[in-house]
Protein backbone atom coordinates (compact mmCIF):
# COMPACT_ATOMS: atom_id res chain seq x y z
CA UNK A 1 0.00 0.00 0.00
CA UNK A 2 1.34 3.92 -0.98
CA UNK A 3 0.79 6.68 0.95
CA UNK A 4 0.64 10.33 -0.64
CA UNK A 5 3.60 11.06 1.61
CA UNK A 6 6.12 8.27 0.40
CA UNK A 7 7.11 10.85 -2.01
CA UNK A 8 9.22 11.74 0.82
CA UNK A 9 9.19 8.74 2.92
CA UNK A 10 11.26 6.54 1.15
CA UNK A 11 11.97 3.28 2.70
CA UNK A 12 15.19 4.64 3.87
CA UNK A 13 13.72 7.28 5.62
CA UNK A 14 11.06 5.16 7.40
CA UNK A 15 13.97 3.46 8.53
CA UNK A 16 15.46 5.81 10.21
CA UNK A 17 11.83 7.22 11.47
CA UNK A 18 12.12 3.69 12.97
CA UNK A 19 15.67 3.77 14.73
CA UNK A 20 15.26 7.47 16.11
CA UNK A 21 11.39 6.65 17.44
CA UNK A 22 8.72 8.59 15.19
CA UNK A 23 7.67 6.12 12.78
CA UNK A 24 4.61 5.20 14.19
CA UNK A 25 3.23 8.41 14.34
CA UNK A 26 3.94 8.81 10.90
CA UNK A 27 2.44 5.18 10.16
CA UNK A 28 -1.04 6.43 12.10
CA UNK A 29 -0.85 9.34 10.03
CA UNK A 30 -0.87 7.53 6.90
CA UNK A 31 -3.87 5.47 7.84
CA UNK A 32 -5.93 8.47 8.40
CA UNK A 33 -4.87 9.47 4.90
CA UNK A 34 -1.38 10.76 4.62
CA UNK A 35 -0.48 14.26 3.38
CA UNK A 36 -3.68 16.16 1.30
CA UNK A 37 -2.81 15.98 -2.61
CA UNK A 38 -5.10 19.15 -3.54
CA UNK A 39 -4.91 22.95 -2.59
CA UNK A 40 -8.19 23.49 0.09
CA UNK A 41 -9.49 26.81 0.58
CA UNK A 42 -7.04 27.75 3.34
CA UNK A 43 -4.21 26.85 1.32
CA UNK A 44 -5.40 28.94 -1.34
CA UNK A 45 -5.25 32.23 0.80
CA UNK A 46 -2.09 31.42 2.39
CA UNK A 47 -0.19 30.74 -1.35
CA UNK A 48 -2.03 33.92 -3.04
CA UNK A 49 -0.81 36.15 0.12
CA UNK A 50 2.55 35.22 -0.43
CA UNK A 51 5.25 38.00 -1.78
CA UNK A 52 8.15 34.77 -1.67
CA UNK A 53 8.56 31.20 -2.09
CA UNK A 54 11.45 28.69 -3.15
CA UNK A 55 11.47 26.76 -5.74
CA UNK A 56 13.86 23.66 -5.65
CA UNK A 57 14.54 21.29 -8.81
CA UNK A 58 17.29 18.90 -9.84
CA UNK A 59 18.98 18.20 -12.73
CA UNK A 60 19.41 14.89 -14.60
CA UNK A 61 22.03 13.89 -12.24
CA UNK A 62 20.29 14.31 -9.34
CA UNK A 63 22.44 17.63 -7.89
CA UNK A 64 19.36 20.31 -6.32
CA UNK A 65 19.24 23.44 -6.78
CA UNK A 66 17.14 26.36 -4.87
CA UNK A 67 15.94 28.93 -6.42
CA UNK A 68 13.99 32.23 -4.73
CA UNK A 69 11.12 33.97 -6.49
CA UNK A 70 9.12 37.26 -5.32
CA UNK A 71 6.60 39.68 -6.30
CA UNK A 72 3.88 41.38 -5.39
CA UNK A 73 0.74 39.76 -3.15
CA UNK A 74 -0.86 37.37 -5.51
CA UNK A 75 1.93 36.56 -7.57
CA UNK A 76 1.20 33.00 -7.02
CA UNK A 77 -1.66 32.24 -8.45
CA UNK A 78 -3.93 29.00 -7.72
CA UNK A 79 -5.20 27.65 -10.97
CA UNK A 80 -7.24 25.32 -9.77
CA UNK A 81 -6.70 22.42 -6.75
CA UNK A 82 -3.94 20.95 -8.26
CA UNK A 83 -2.25 23.46 -10.14
CA UNK A 84 -0.46 27.10 -9.06
CA UNK A 85 1.19 29.04 -11.61
CA UNK A 86 3.41 32.35 -11.51
CA UNK A 87 5.17 34.33 -14.09
CA UNK A 88 9.05 33.65 -13.80
CA UNK A 89 10.31 37.16 -14.42
CA UNK A 90 13.27 38.38 -15.82
CA UNK A 91 16.89 37.92 -13.82
CA UNK A 92 20.30 36.77 -14.16
CA UNK A 93 19.71 34.39 -17.02
CA UNK A 94 21.46 31.71 -15.83
CA UNK A 95 18.44 29.30 -17.09
CA UNK A 96 19.37 26.84 -14.21
CA UNK A 97 15.88 26.11 -12.77
CA UNK A 98 14.65 25.97 -16.57
CA UNK A 99 17.28 23.25 -17.28
CA UNK A 100 17.07 20.82 -14.72
CA UNK A 101 13.27 20.87 -15.46
CA UNK A 102 13.50 20.52 -18.73
CA UNK A 103 15.64 17.11 -18.09
CA UNK A 104 13.80 16.18 -14.61
CA UNK A 105 9.85 17.64 -13.88
CA UNK A 106 10.07 16.72 -10.39
CA UNK A 107 10.12 20.13 -8.44
CA UNK A 108 9.27 21.45 -4.67
CA UNK A 109 8.23 24.23 -3.70
CA UNK A 110 8.77 26.11 -0.32
CA UNK A 111 6.40 28.56 0.92
CA UNK A 112 7.04 30.33 5.09
CA UNK A 113 5.28 33.43 6.23
CA UNK A 114 7.57 34.82 9.27
CA UNK A 115 4.45 36.61 10.34
CA UNK A 116 2.34 34.21 10.88
CA UNK A 117 5.10 31.52 11.52
CA UNK A 118 3.96 29.30 9.19
CA UNK A 119 5.81 27.32 6.58
CA UNK A 120 4.46 24.99 3.85
CA UNK A 121 5.97 22.05 2.04
CA UNK A 122 4.30 21.19 -1.50
CA UNK A 123 6.00 18.29 -3.93
CA UNK A 124 5.28 17.79 -7.37
CA UNK A 125 5.97 18.36 -10.98
CA UNK A 126 6.60 21.62 -12.77
CA UNK A 127 6.93 23.15 -16.30
CA UNK A 128 8.27 25.87 -18.26
CA UNK A 129 5.90 27.64 -20.53
CA UNK A 130 7.42 30.06 -22.97
CA UNK A 131 5.58 32.44 -25.74
CA UNK A 132 1.54 31.67 -24.14
CA UNK A 133 0.70 35.86 -24.11
CA UNK A 134 -2.72 34.65 -22.83
CA UNK A 135 -1.23 32.97 -19.89
CA UNK A 136 1.29 35.03 -19.29
CA UNK A 137 -1.53 38.34 -19.15
CA UNK A 138 -3.48 36.17 -17.14
CA UNK A 139 -0.58 35.51 -14.23
CA UNK A 140 1.12 38.91 -14.41
CA UNK A 141 0.46 41.16 -11.41
CA UNK A 142 -0.74 44.65 -13.66
CA UNK A 143 0.84 46.58 -10.85
CA UNK A 144 4.22 44.81 -11.00
CA UNK A 145 6.96 46.60 -13.33
CA UNK A 146 8.92 43.55 -14.04
CA UNK A 147 9.32 41.98 -17.14
CA UNK A 148 7.92 38.55 -18.20
CA UNK A 149 10.33 35.69 -18.71
CA UNK A 150 8.14 32.71 -18.86
CA UNK A 151 4.99 31.17 -16.88
CA UNK A 152 6.13 28.05 -14.51
CA UNK A 153 3.28 26.27 -13.73
CA UNK A 154 3.64 23.59 -10.79
CA UNK A 155 1.55 20.32 -10.16
CA UNK A 156 0.90 19.60 -7.14
CA UNK A 157 1.39 15.36 -5.97
CA UNK A 158 1.39 16.12 -1.45
CA UNK A 159 1.65 18.93 0.25
CA UNK A 160 2.11 19.38 4.14
CA UNK A 161 2.79 21.68 6.79
CA UNK A 162 5.63 22.55 9.67
CA UNK A 163 4.68 23.18 12.96
CA UNK A 164 6.01 26.47 14.32
CA UNK A 165 8.93 25.78 16.16
CA UNK A 166 12.21 27.62 15.56
CA UNK A 167 10.45 29.92 13.01
CA UNK A 168 11.67 33.14 14.07
CA UNK A 169 8.82 36.17 14.09
CA UNK A 170 9.30 39.06 11.69
CA UNK A 171 7.43 40.94 9.76
CA UNK A 172 7.68 42.89 6.00
CA UNK A 173 8.58 46.73 6.03
CA UNK A 174 5.42 47.28 4.36
CA UNK A 175 3.23 46.09 7.03
CA UNK A 176 5.45 47.62 9.68
CA UNK A 177 5.22 50.84 7.98
CA UNK A 178 1.39 51.03 7.03
CA UNK A 179 0.74 49.90 11.46
CA UNK A 180 3.63 52.95 12.37
CA UNK A 181 1.32 55.47 9.71
CA UNK A 182 -1.65 54.16 11.06
CA UNK A 183 -0.63 54.46 14.90
CA UNK A 184 0.93 58.22 13.87
CA UNK A 185 -2.07 59.14 12.21
CA UNK A 186 -3.96 58.09 15.81
CA UNK A 187 -1.61 60.22 17.43
CA UNK A 188 -2.26 63.00 15.60
CA UNK A 189 -6.07 62.86 15.73
CA UNK A 190 -6.08 62.18 19.33
CA UNK A 191 -3.30 65.46 19.86
CA UNK A 192 -5.96 67.53 17.91
CA UNK A 193 -8.14 66.64 19.94
CA UNK A 194 -6.76 67.04 23.23
CA UNK A 195 -5.87 70.56 22.30
CA UNK A 196 -9.41 71.40 21.44
CA UNK A 197 -10.56 70.38 24.98
CA UNK A 198 -7.42 72.36 26.52
CA UNK A 199 -8.89 75.43 24.48
CA UNK A 200 -12.56 75.38 25.57
CA UNK A 201 -11.10 74.51 29.09
CA UNK A 202 -9.40 77.96 28.96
Amino acid sequence: MTFSSDIAFTPTVKAIQGRKGSRDAYARQEQRGGWATEIDAELKVFIESQTSVFLATANAEGQPYIQHRGGPRGFLQVIDSRTIGFVDYAGNRQFISSGNLADNPKAYLFLIDYALRRRIKIWGTAKVVEGDVGLTTRLMHADHKARAEQVILFTVTAWDANCPQHIPQRFEAADVAEALLAKDEQIAALKAELALLKKRQA
